[in-house]
């Protein structure tokens, strides 16, 4: 089981640097509830990384005649701002009874003109070969074009889909899956996300973001199906939603169902 704690649902997006700890305490909790079934944990980088990777333009290419000295020094700052967040993570999964182990992803990974290059998934396996619950996060990563740039949790997630025999990839958001067109009435949330879905989203996002927003989500989630792996995009807000997919239960959201299947792989349950 993969989960991607959102940015949108463990921050406050429009507050520098806050946490909402009931939530990620919360969540930390219903995570616990999976027991001994193996488990991946990757988190946003919400208040704290975006905020700085927009000031320095990490997450598009250098302006011309740009300094690369303040570029690094903004990876260095958003790498800092990000790893803050990062042990809040770390501590409230421990209080929950987890078994965690920290896998930074910038010493694993490099981009190339802002697109992931070549990734080691190793020790994600290593971790939970030992037992252990690797946790993981969004970062700035070196890049080979660029000098750094930012690599996103939901493309984490869409690597370790391929890498790992996985059951199903939860991402987790501060909304219950993706808005369907407005309408009178409710907002209608969209159960089965599609191509024809995505290219009708724009990444748009409440507060600062440069991972794509719920476009981007969308399409981690298709690419994801693509490798015959189940994806959801469900509310980290309702209490208990997060336990129940865990465990393996259908939930309200928004999913990308399995498409194709490798069959030397172990594809897993079904929602």
């Amino acid at each position: 089981m993969i989960v991607k704690l959102g940015g949108s649902v463990i921050t406050r997006k429009n507050e520098v640097e806050r946490t909402r700890p009931k939530v990620l305490h919360r969540l930390a909790q219903e995570l616990a509830s999976a027991g001994d079934r193996p488990l991946v944990v990757l988190h946003g980088a919400g208040s704290f990384g975006h905020p700085g990777a927009q000031k320095f333009g990490l997450a598009r290419a250098p302006d011309p005649g740009g300094s690369a000295t303040r570029r690094a020094r903004g990876a260095s700052i958003v790498a800092a701002e990000v790893r803050r967040l990062h042990l809040a993570v770390l501590r409230d999964l421990v209080e929950a009874g987890l078994s965690v182990a920290s896998v930074p992803i910038a010493t694993h990974a490099v981009n190339r003109e802002g697109q992931l290059d070549s990734l080691d998934l190793a020790p994600f396996r290593a971790v939970l070969d030992a037992g252990r619950v690797p946790v993981s996060f969004g970062d700035v990563v070196p890049d080979r074009a660029w000098g750094w740039s930012i690599l996103s949790a939901d493309r984490i997630a869409v690597s370790l889909a391929s890498f790992l025999p996985a059951s199903r990839v939860l991402f987790v958001s501060d909304v219950p899956g993706i808005l369907g067109e407005r309408g009178p009435g409710r907002p209608r949330i969209v159960s089965e996300v599609t191509p024809a879905v995505v290219d009708g989203l724009r990444p748009r996002a409440a507060g600062p973001d440069v991972t794509g927003g719920i476009r981007g989500k969308a399409e981690a989630m298709l690419a994801i199906a693509g490798v015959g792996v189940d994806a959801a995009l469900i509310s980290g807000l309702k209490d208990g939603e997060l336990s129940r997919a865990v465990r393996g239960d259908s939930v309200y959201g928004s999913w990308a169902h399995a498409r194709v299947s490798d069959p030397g792989r172990p594809v897993g349950d079904r929602p």
